[in-house]
């Protein structure tokens, strides 16, 4: 049986784990909704961006696919978004296995991939299962940094399209489903189908006709386009940041439920224990008053 000290310096260490599991658990709700609300914000800019694209290419001949050769497969890259930190469960694993996934269902070389990685966890776990890194970038540390960070990708993009004759650019990421859930997702980002802006025909317009512009078409076009890439990526990292945190915020919650019936538990066995001793030492005072009466006797 555990001695008192023994049991004392239990409750101590559980009740400081517990303050800090709760610190945790308060920094994550509040992390989650700088995150929600930088997705938010960016929701009506891209709804804005998507139909300026639209009227740009609203009595625009459509490009044709180019065909490649069979012997030369496409060159796939892709960005994975996830964590630099641990404590949220296998938000890491999930985005990995289904980047995995969907990179295999293409028709790109498997052997000829490049991978960016956002996230020191999530380069861990594609090296672990056997891909290769070509780099990886720190997760942005609040909202207000995810630009620099969206950025860079967008420059390394750059470099892979010019330099390694990518062709398909994958987005790999956690969306956030509001409460604590998400759910892997992946999105082409390269080329872009200029075809799907034109859906927007079958939506009522939110003005009474539609805008028209001076500037030439092809220089508006490239201009739209950057800013598509830019919220696209924008989005899915803040969208992970906000599945990051909501991950992590489950799993607090989860060691503090844990943490409070160990607590309990180490509670009554500390008080039995006490209960115990103090029980034993008056035995000891009674049947020493009993030893000293009994000799007078």
């Amino acid at each position: 049986m555990e001695s008192l000290e023994e049991l004392h310096k239990q409750l101590n260490s559980l009740g400081e784990l517990r303050t800090i599991v709760k610190t945790m658990r308060a920094l994550s709700a509040a992390s989650i909704r700088q995150y929600e609300q930088a997705v938010s914000a960016l929701s009506g800019y891209y709804q804005t961006v998507e139909r300026g694209l639209h009227v740009v290419l609203k009595d625009m001949e459509m490009p044709l696919a180019t065909g490649r050769h069979p012997h030369h497969p496409p060159r796939l890259a892709a960005i994975v978004f996830g964590s630099d930190h641990g404590l949220c469960g296998r938000f890491n694993e999930e985005i990995t296995e289904y980047a995995i996934q969907r990179m295999a269902s293409t028709a790109a070389d498997p052997q000829n991939r490049l991978l960016l990685a956002v996230g020191t966890r999530v380069a861990a776990s594609l090296e672990h299962a056997g891909q290769s890194i070509e780099e990886d970038f720190l997760v942005p540390g609040s909202a207000n940094q995810i630009t620099v960070t969206v950025q860079q990708i967008l420059l390394k993009i750059d470099e892979w399209r010019e330099q390694s004759d990518v062709h398909y650019v994958y987005l790999f990421y956690n969306r956030h489903s509001g409460g604590q859930g998400y759910r892997p997702t992946g999105i082409e980002l390269l080329p872009v189908n200029l075809r799907r802006f034109h859906r927007l025909e079958e939506e009522p317009w939110p003005s009474r006709s539609l805008p028209t512009f001076s500037m030439n078409r092809e220089r508006l076009l490239s201009h739209l386009l950057h800013q598509y890439l830019f919220v696209s990526v924008f989005r899915a990292c803040a969208e992970s940041q906000a599945s990051e945190h909501s991950s992590r915020l489950a799993a607090m919650q989860s060691a503090q439920r844990n943490l409070d019936e160990r607590l309990d538990e180490v509670t009554m066995t500390f008080r039995r224990a006490r209960q115990n001793v103090i029980t034993s030492e008056l035995l000891d005072v009674v049947s020493g008053f009993e030893a000293l009466t009994s000799d007078k006797d």
